[in-house]
């Protein structure tokens, strides 16, 4: 049986480790129902990790005891960062929930000329970028920026070995081409699409710019298949 990950500050260095969180509690009393004997996995957001049975359980305070430590070897070598327009709320939700899932490790939000939804819950997306974090067995926690006008994501693209922008004009992705960038950006557009400044100052910022095949992909559909194509090379 696959246990439950749970992701946070914990010091998995001690043999018993005293968890205090009240919202952590709440979810492994109430809401998964995990009693004294079940086991867990504990990890600490930086490839850290430690099976644990839980040993005691009172109102505010839980116990458990390391069974066994190793490392996270689930993130990829590539680091890839993912600078998406944002999306209506739901779209972009779902954007940084499976980009997470598929092993995104910053998340840009940004505002381009055709963004229309400027309204953003940066404690929400934490949320379900944790959640997403631990079901699918990250290692770490992906980073989530505050949102950033198209211009000034530029200056930050320089930090990257390659950089990516999608667009349906762009010639087919292809993985070959990442093989020697170690750490990439990936450029997704709104829903109404790059304007053609926006991909003329791409390109005169030296980016790459593909396509994803022949049919028109929605936003966060794009998002969501160039960051698993990206992070899976």
């Amino acid at each position: 049986m696959k246990q439950h990950r749970f992701i946070g500050n914990f010091d998995l260095s001690e043999n018993k480790i005293n968890l205090s969180d009240r919202a952590l509690i709440h979810q492994i009393k109430d809401v998964l129902r995990i009693g004294i004997g079940d086991k867990i996995v504990l990890a600490d957001g930086n490839l850290n990790e430690a099976l644990v049975e839980i040993t005691n359980m009172v109102a505010n305070r839980l116990s458990v005891e390391v069974i066994s430590r190793n490392k996270n070897n689930n993130e990829s070598l590539k680091d890839v960062s993912l600078y998406c327009s944002i999306l209506k709320r739901e779209n972009f939700e779902l954007v940084v929930q499976k980009t997470t899932e598929v092993g995104i490790k910053k998340i840009i939000p940004i505002i381009t000329e055709r963004t229309v939804k400027l309204n953003f819950n940066q404690g929400r997306l934490e949320k379900i970028i944790k959640e997403a974090s631990e079901q699918s067995g990250r290692g770490i926690i992906p980073t989530l920026t505050q949102p950033v006008k198209f211009e000034d994501s530029l200056k930050e693209s320089e930090e990257n070995k390659a950089n990516i922008l999608f667009h349906e004009e762009g010639d087919f992705f292809s993985q070959k081409n990442l093989d020697r960038f170690s750490k990439i950006g990936i450029w997704i557009g709104p829903e109404g699409g790059w304007t053609t400044k926006e991909i003329k100052k791409a390109q005169e910022n030296k980016f790459l710019v593909f396509g994803l095949g022949k049919l028109t992909l929605r936003a966060e559909t794009a998002a969501i298949v160039a960051s698993y194509l990206v992070c899976k090379n």
